[in-house]
């Protein structure tokens, strides 16, 4: 025994010993479409733990390799996935010299770095994950970069007029639509504040500065924490080193529209590189009035509406790196609009507001963190269909057109605009909120488990001073703390499991946990998955603390809850505060391209969403005699009660659940021509009406408001694709888009079958259904030179009557023209 002991004892050593004799890789990597190195390109030894990324000369190293005959993986965002034999020899070194890669055309090529937060392979994905390509947002020619989400298979995309575009997935949409999450850069990209809502026309990112887009949907908490609960929109930058030059971009289309963009990056050595951004655009959105329900003065058409649009948006970046490896990035954005916004309580002629952000970060392959404030300002903001009242009311009492004016907008005291004059209540919007975020990650490989760990806070500052916040102690603060940590494992050569879990610790709603789970396999050139994921969507302050009121009705924030007392009877009845929704997804797809020229990527799910929150829901008869007296432990009875019998909050329904699939279909004609269509399903058991789970405000029926899926059941997508035609010059393409007519609900805003052409009482008026159209897009531009390209577009080409969205107009054609200068700069680390 003992003789065996010592055998196996010797071969182990020996064993050791020739694992120790271990070798070396080394090479570099370049992009074939500019011969440029790829900085931060990601190079993998598959089959162990051993790594590197390329420094700033698209060089690697790679130590301590056993001994072995081995494939290489090369991964960078765009670029095709080349894996190479390599054989390490013991205490040597093996030179693989310049791998040149090229530019992804088919989908399944592209590196991600959303899904996991680490890069990898589109098909290895382990959720359903679309990308935006800089090579798509570069043949756009139009600065609105949210007309390309139309392709995202599963992205629910509506336009509110010629700028204005609304993104959602999965349904349940709503004119205050927080459902998906957005980030910059890893940056939270949302309103700070009481909104919460997506940045929009007032995002700084300029269209020639986005490297991509990347989309994921359903749950995504467990790794981008609160209210990342249906999905992200995560923008990539241009790097200033892998993108040097100058870009300037102007463009002209009907409804008066212009626009001039530009962009310029420079590496001034090995360590510093910069990029400077800049975007002026103007222009006047289609006309349409809507009009504005007054208990005393009836229907009301809107007053002081400016249908022009317009905004600017610029940014700076310094890029310093105190090693090859290590990157400190600052980074400073800030964007001004003026448009006309929808909301559920009619339309906000928006004026002027402003979206700042302050961003420092560093990158390493181990560590990531950053720290920003982001802040807004609401300038002349104010509501149309309060001013409305305002002004009509004024008319009635017998101001002049000039006093009306004037004062419907500014407000006014008793006395103050005639003798027994009445006061006049602001309808304008102070806010002034502020954020702060704070992220750190690390990132490293143990006994073939891939880790990521992190920690996380926000602290959100609200001001509005009662515009339309019960802010009337002070700035409403909260703040949220988050841990999160994941594993990846190869359990065999084409299986992977992926485990995820977040805690985070919110001031009101205490601690939440969000795991994640998947499995992939690798299979027909792409990969299966079967994911499980928990989120949860935690009200905004909006939602919590909302207050509003016009004298026709009032929207109360419903954080504390609500007592509603009948005035005749006395009777009491009260209605719980708002809780956190929580969401459970489970869902199975294919990614990949099982024969060389057809991408699939299909996705089918089930979503089961507890305390699901509605939209904004009427709570009170609308001719009734009921009040609400309190807000928690706080009386309102003297603020709140003076509406005309007509209340609306958010509310937590019981349980709902829902489910969908979405297919997705690429076919490579040859290098030039594809061809692509896309198909999304959905469902839910909301529209039972005779489920009392769905009666939200607990008048033991179910309406049209509660049980409606605010989207359509089906969607086609069918597009067609020429590119790099008469010797790389030429591209183009044909986008046709088949939207179902849907019923859509949210606040005092219909758009429904049900009483279509119609008023009632308190509600705005209901043009009818949304959808119901087919819309052909086309594209097209030409490369004269290296250096100038004209790009063109049509949108809507037959001039299909188009509702897409409450309280907006009829869209009509637009067509645009571009003129792109692109100087591109060189490098200069070599």
């Amino acid at each position: 025994m003992k003789k065996i002991y010592l055998i196996l004892l010797s071969l182990l050593c020996i064993a050791q010993a020739a694992l120790a004799q271990g070798g070396a890789i080394k090479g570099r990597v370049v992009g074939a479409d500019t011969e440029e190195a790829l900085i931060g390109a990601t190079v993998l030894v598959e089959g162990t733990s051993k790594g590197a990324t390329t420094n700033t000369n698209g060089e690697f190293v790679i130590a301590n390799v056993p001994a072995g005959n081995y494939n290489l993986r090369i991964t960078y965002v765009g670029y095709s996935y080349p894996k190479i034999d390599v054989t390490v020899p013991a205490n040597g070194t093996t030179d693989i010299g310049t791998i040149s890669m090229k530019s992804s055309n088919v989908i399944g090529e592209e590196v991600v770095v959303s899904a996991t937060r680490r890069p990898e392979k589109l098909t290895e994905a382990p959720a359903a994950i679309s990308v935006i390509s800089s090579r798509d947002i570069e043949t756009l020619p139009s600065f609105n970069v949210g007309e390309l989400l139309n392709k995202v298979q599963g992205v629910e995309v509506v336009r509110s007029g010629v700028v204005g575009v609304g993104i959602n997935a999965r349904g349940f949409n709503n004119a205050f639509n927080v459902k998906m999450f957005q980030l910059t850069d890893g940056r939270n990209s949302m309103l700070p504040g009481g909104t919460g809502l997506p940045a929009g026309l007032y995002n700084t990112v300029v269209k020639e500065d986005i490297e991509r887009i990347e989309v994921i949907l359903g749950p995504s908490s467990a790794l981008y924490g609160p209210n990342a609960h249906n999905g992200i929109i995560n923008t990539i930058t241009k790097d200033p080193r892998r993108y040097p030059g100058t870009t300037v971009s102007l463009g002209a289309g009907n409804q008066d529209v212009l626009s001039a963009r530009a962009r310029h990056a420079g590496v001034i050595s090995d360590k510093f590189a910069y990029k400077v951004t800049g975007e002026y655009t103007e222009g006047e959105d289609f006309a349409f009035t809507d009009t504005v329900y007054n208990a005393a003065l009836g229907a009301l058409p809107e007053y002081g509406v400016d249908n022009g649009f317009k905004f600017k948006r610029g940014g700076a970046a310094l890029y310093y790196s105190p090693t090859k490896k290590t990157d400190i990035i600052l980074d400073y954005g800030i964007g001004q609009g003026s448009n006309i916004g929808v909301t559920n309580n009619g339309r906000n002629q928006i004026n002027d507001w402003t979206f700042q952000y302050l961003q420092g970060r560093i990158v390493s392959p181990r560590v990531f963190a950053q720290l920003y404030s982001t802040w807004n300002d609401a300038g002349d903001t104010y509501q149309i269909n309060a001013r409305t009242t305002n002004y009509y009311s004024l008319l009635a009492r017998g101001a002049t057109p000039a006093q009306a004016d004037k004062y419907s907008k500014t407000g006014a005291k008793p006395g103050e605009i005639f003798p027994g004059s009445p006061a006049v209540a602001f309808p304008g919007f102070i806010d002034k909120s502020h954020r702060i975020n704070g992220e750190i990650q690390y990132n490293n490989s143990f006994g073939g488990f891939d880790i990521i760990t992190g920690l996380s806070y926000q602290r959100d500052v609200a001001y509005s001073r009662q515009t339309y916040l019960d802010d009337a102690d002070g700035n409403i603060v909260l703040n949220q703390y988050g841990a999160v940590a994941q594993v990846e494992r190869n359990l065999t050569s084409k299986l992977r499991a992926i485990v995820a879990a977040r805690v985070d610790q919110h001031d009101n709603y205490g601690t939440q946990f969000s795991p994640k789970a998947a499995l992939t396999y690798a299979a027909l050139n792409g990969s299966f998955r079967a994911t499980y994921g928990r989120a949860y969507s935690a009200p905004s302050i909006q939602f919590q603390e909302f207050y509003l009121n016009n004298g026709a009705l009032a929207i109360l924030g419903n954080g504390a809850g609500l007592t509603i007392q009948n005035t005749e009877t006395g009777a009491i009845r009260t209605i719980e505060k708002l809780e956190p929704e929580q969401v459970q997804t489970f869902e199975v797809g294919y990614k990949g391209t099982p024969t060389e020229k057809l991408f699939v990527d299909l996705s089918s799910w089930y979503s089961m969403s507890e305390n699901f929150i509605s939209p904004l829901t009427g709570i009170t008869p609308i001719l009734g005699k009921e009040k609400v007296i309190k807000k928690g432990d706080k009386d309102v009875t003297e603020k709140a009660s003076n509406a005309l019998n007509y209340y609306l909050t958010y509310l937590n329904y019981g349980n709902v659940n829902s489910w969908g699939t979405d297919l997705g279909l690429n076919y490579y004609i040859n290098d030039f021509f594809s061809v692509g269509a896309k198909y999304s399903y959905f469902d839910s058991d909301i529209t039972d009406t005779d489920n009392l789970d769905n009666d939200a405000n607990g008048d033991k029926k179910v309406s049209a408001a509660e049980s409606s899926l605010n989207a359509a059941q089906h969607r086609f997508n069918f597009n067609f694709t020429a590119r790099d035609l008469f010797d790389k010059k030429f591209f183009g393409s044909v986008n046709v888009r088949v939207l179902p007519e849907y019923d859509f609900y949210s606040g005092v805003q219909i758009a429904a079958e049900e009483n279509a052409g119609k008023r009632v009482a308190p509600y705005n008026y209901n043009y009818g259904p949304l959808g119901g159209f087919t819309s052909v897009d086309l594209s097209a531009g030409y490369k004269f030179t290296n250096w100038l390209t004209l790009g063109a577009s049509v949108t809507n080409l037959f001039d299909t009557a188009q509702r897409e969205y409450v309280g907006s107009p009829e869209i009509g054609r637009l067509y645009n023209a571009e003129l792109t200068f692109n100087f591109g700069g060189k490098n200069k680390v070599k």
